[in-house]
């Protein structure tokens, strides 16, 4: 593979804060970010985009003056930059932007006219987001994994033929934000349609990583439902977007009703507008909407295939180091020769040190942001741990009494696009030296939140770092 130290040749734009320090014991140390997978960084030319429509904002779609007619042209375009992201036919599909992914599979979960009987099909490696709001509104079973946490497209067809025409949705993630798995969605997609049913696709973790293809409607291969989140495609400007029927969302009424959401309103009548003005009440987050706009303009610029080469680049180098540091375990699919079938995302633990404790110490020693815990995906990460459910009963009845000292999971890395080999090189520097025990802190754990902290550690070297005016 080649070698390199730098994200790939002629990327002009990089992310803002990459040259940040930050206090660890002992001094100060660059912050390196590898927790990508929860959230990134703006991309720099998103930052001086916002910066430049900061001067022309102002409220969209119902003022005549200037500055809303540039607003109200440029969020209608920001619709249409996301639908040509996923490859989506305006003409059929409508983009809605919301916060987040969570809020767009909510509302996709409320907007689907449910009936009694009626199935979901989720698996077993999702995301708290792409799980629980589906159980409010139909009877939800879960496609199995295999022991290293892939999915079983058997199982899949095994449900979709048992429950007979009653799954109204498959719902699966593009790409674990746990093991990084690539789930293969148009062959999911055209196992649904097989059926009868739709797909949604939490793209969450896909979208920063890969190029979709929503494909043509009536293709068996096509995806329904998208929902996918600025904050983790160097937007972090509170804009995300569902993407889906507008034959679904015409039907009924929109889940937030309110100011711009009609044409006429009587005491007694509504009469509702089109898409999407239909699901977006009141005033929206244009701001949020330029900066995903530039962000894939940046990122469809940069080009798919480089930015997957590099991060598979990233990924292999990690791969082919971790197993060397006495007592890791890596969680899913640790050969550096499949880097590029997975994304940057790599979760481990160190025997015998507490994750929390490994995240700890990469962060009060090293300035090196990972995560550790159980990722929002409770039951995916049991099975993995390989937990027993009296091991599970007795661990939820020390949480439910407030302590969290002992609570199974893993630490995570996950790359951007601006991280390099010397990244990989602390990380993996800075665990060889935990797994040998030498470390500068005396750490305590706090039981009421499961993190530790160096004894000493001055809460205002945090706080200090920022100043708000």
């Amino acid at each position: 593979m080649a070698q390199s130290t730098h994200p790939p040749a002629g990327l002009e734009w990089l992310v803002a804060g990459g040259e940040t320090w930050v206090p660890v014991l002992g001094g100060r140390a660059r912050y390196i970010n590898l927790d990508n997978a929860a959230s990134t960084p703006p991309l720099q030319v998103v930052v001086e985009a916002v910066r430049r429509f900061e001067a022309w904002y102002a409220s969209v779609h119902r003022g005549t003056g200037f500055k809303s007619r540039l607003a109200s042209e440029l969020y209608d375009q920001a619709h249409g930059l996301v639908a040509g992201l996923v490859g989506a036919d305006p003409t059929t599909s409508v983009v809605i932007f919301v916060r987040n992914t969570t809020e767009a599979l909510n509302r996709l979960a409320r907007r689907i006219p449910f009936r009694p009987g009626d199935v979901v099909l989720s698996t077993e490696m999702e995301h708290h987001s792409n799980d629980l709001p589906w159980r409010r509104q139909a009877t939800v079973d879960y496609v199995k994994t295999d022991e290293r946490g892939a999915l079983l497209l058997g199982d899949l067809e095994e449900k979709l033929h048992r429950y007979g025409g009653r799954v109204k949705l498959v719902t699966v993630t593009g790409a674990s934000n746990v093991t990084g798995f690539l789930n293969p969605i148009h062959q999911i997609a055209a196992l649904a349609h097989r059926f009868g049913s739709r797909i949604c696709v939490d793209a969450a973790q896909l979208a920063p990583h890969r190029r979709i293809e929503a494909r043509p409607d009536g293709h068996p291969e096509h995806l329904d439902c998208i929902a996918l989140s600025g904050h983790k495609l160097y937007a972090p400007y509170g804009a995300s977007a569902l993407i889906g029927p507008r034959d679904l969302f015409l039907e009924g009424e929109p889940d937030l009703v309110g100011g711009g959401t009609v044409d006429i309103v009587t005491h007694r009548e509504v009469w509702w507008t089109g898409l999407p003005d239909k699901e977006e009440a009141g005033s929206p987050n244009v701001i949020g909407a330029v900066a995903l706009g530039r962000a894939i303009i940046a990122l469809e610029a940069m080009g798919w295939d480089r930015l997957a080469a590099h991060e598979a680049e990233l990924t292999a180098y990690l791969l082919e180091q971790l197993p060397a540091i006495p007592g890791v375990e890596i969680y899913g699919d640790g050969d550096p020769s499949r880097a590029s079938e997975r994304v940057g995302v790599v979760s481990f633990n160190l025997s015998g040190v507490p994750h929390s404790l490994v995240a700890a110490i990469l962060a009060y020693e090293g300035g090196i942001g990972v995560r550790n815990g159980c990722f929002c995906a409770h039951p995916y990460m049991m099975k993995l741990l390989g937990a027993d459910e009296r091991g599970i009963l007795q661990h939820q009845g020390e949480i439910r009494r407030g302590n969290k000292s002992r609570v199974p999971g893993m630490v995570r890395a996950s790359f951007g696009l601006y991280n390099t080999r010397e990244d990989v090189d602390a990380l993996v520097g800075w665990l060889r030296r935990i797994a040998a025990g030498s470390y500068q802190g005396r750490y305590c754990i706090d039981p009421v939140r499961g993190d530790y902290e160096p004894e000493g550690w001055n809460p205002q070297a945090v706080a200090s770092s920022f100043s708000w005016t």
